[in-house]
């Protein structure tokens, strides 16, 4: 697909209802479909500032460019879904690519990155109450817990009641944990077997209800330990894909090997499949539909 960005421009500008139009008129499906699996290209990184793809600092700026990749990968057979900010999912909606699609809003991007309050990630995306005005179907929070940082206590409790008000309205939110840390200034996150263990953890006992919530993990250093980490908990777990860098072999590899485990649902997959370090978007999305 084409995108004119100068024809969203003028509907954004003259008809600025005609999002909620569109909004209404979607055709929606369950979050699981037939293949009892879920498939989830995620777009929500530029809201909180991150731009970079591998040593492309500004690869995701170009937002004609982006749709275009989000795009390709929707028409993918076997892609479920997107996740991303009001603002992509808007244009999504304007272009008419998300009819019978899951449809996932981020609701916390607030933690920008490098920023000195980034672990006070707050609330700055959608609400609960916007994911069901606007019929979508699940909503994603980010929930990065640093010890030493008393910002990581804002999130926690801003993310529970967050899990609380989805819950009130039976719409799915799945929760991105991970314990973190500062190291020369920059925030990294613990990706070891007992890292990984405390955060799913923390997660699940959020909020006056689980029933509502899923985790989306990543999968540890060591891939061997997934399986005894994933016995933390018994909420549904999809992977998440992060940046793979050159290595993309590896990394679905390691994915396919999670992706067998009995709480693992699915992957939800952003810039390794858009921006991929060789090969389309075409062939990155067919080879991780493939994996599930």
């Amino acid at each position: 697909m084409t995108i004119s960005i100068p024809d969203l421009v003028s509907v954004r500008a003259r008809h600025p209802e005609a999002i909620a139009e569109a909004a209404h008129r979607r055709a929606r499906r369950p979050l699981i479909g037939d293949s009892g699996r879920l498939m989830i290209v995620a777009a929500d990184h530029p809201a909180r500032g991150a731009l970079g793809v591998g040593d492309q600092r500004l690869a995701m700026a170009n937002r004609a460019d982006l749709l275009e990749r989000l795009c390709t990968a929707l028409s993918r057979p076997g892609v479920d879904g997107v996740l991303a900010t009001a603002d992509i999912l808007e244009d999504l909606l304007l272009l008419g690519v998300l009819e019978h699609k899951v449809v996932m809003g981020s609701m916390n991007r607030g933690g920008l990155a490098g920023a000195s309050f980034e672990m006070d990630d707050r609330f700055t995306g959608h609400r609960a109450e916007d994911i069901e005005r606007l019929r979508f179907d699940a909503g994603k929070l980010l929930l990065r817990i640093d010890y030493e940082d008393r910002g990581s206590l804002d999130t926690l409790q801003s993310a529970a009641r967050a899990i609380d008000a989805m819950a009130a309205r039976k719409l799915p939110l799945f929760v991105e944990p991970f314990l973190s840390r500062r190291v020369d200034g920059a925030v990294r996150n613990d990706l070891s077997a007992d890292g990984v263990t405390r955060s799913i953890a923390i997660a699940s006992g959020l909020a006056g209800t689980s029933a509502y919530t899923w985790l989306k993990l990543p999968v540890t250093e060591d891939p061997d330990d997934m399986a005894e980490v994933l016995e933390t908990s018994t909420l549904p777990t999809v992977l998440l894909g992060g940046e793979v860098g050159r290595d993309q072999d590896g990394a679905y590899e390691r994915w396919r090997k999670a992706l067998r485990l009995p709480t693992v649902q699915g992957l939800v997959v952003g810039r390794s499949l858009l921006y991929p370090a060789e090969g389309t978007v075409e062939a990155a999305v067919d080879t991780a539909v493939g994996l599930l």
